[in-house]
């Protein structure tokens, strides 16, 4: 069989090929089984806005805030207690990013890892 030899093994073309075309088929398939009485242009093209007439003209864009606005209600005291600590200048962010991973390093290596 050909195959062709990389730095981490072997890669059979054909059988990448064959998998390719077995996954095309079965979303082909899938698709197939569709809705059928799908009509274009019509109403069923509109965008669902929670049972409710999607906003025209300037209102029409609508902010990721207000999509994830009942995530963000669930979770308010978690959030207010995050906005408390951030200060929005990036350095900080780095600056933390780089120490806790420099901890986690640290960490694996006393504990025996190789990296």
């Amino acid at each position: 069989m050909i195959h062709i030899e990389t730095s981490s093994g072997y890669w059979y073309p054909i059988i990448m090929l064959i998998a390719f075309i077995i996954s095309w088929l079965i979303a082909y398939l899938i698709w197939r089984r569709g809705e059928k009485s799908y009509k274009k242009n019509t109403e069923e093209d509109d965008v669902f806005f929670a049972g409710n007439p999607p906003p025209q003209g300037e209102l029409a864009h609508i902010k990721g805030n207000n999509l994830g606005w009942g995530f963000v209600e669930a979770l308010d005291g978690f959030y207010n207690g995050m906005k408390r600590m951030h200060n929005g200048i990036i350095n900080d962010y780095v600056g933390w990013f780089i120490g806790i991973l420099a901890f986690v390093l640290i960490i694996i290596i006393l504990w025996g890892g190789a990296i």
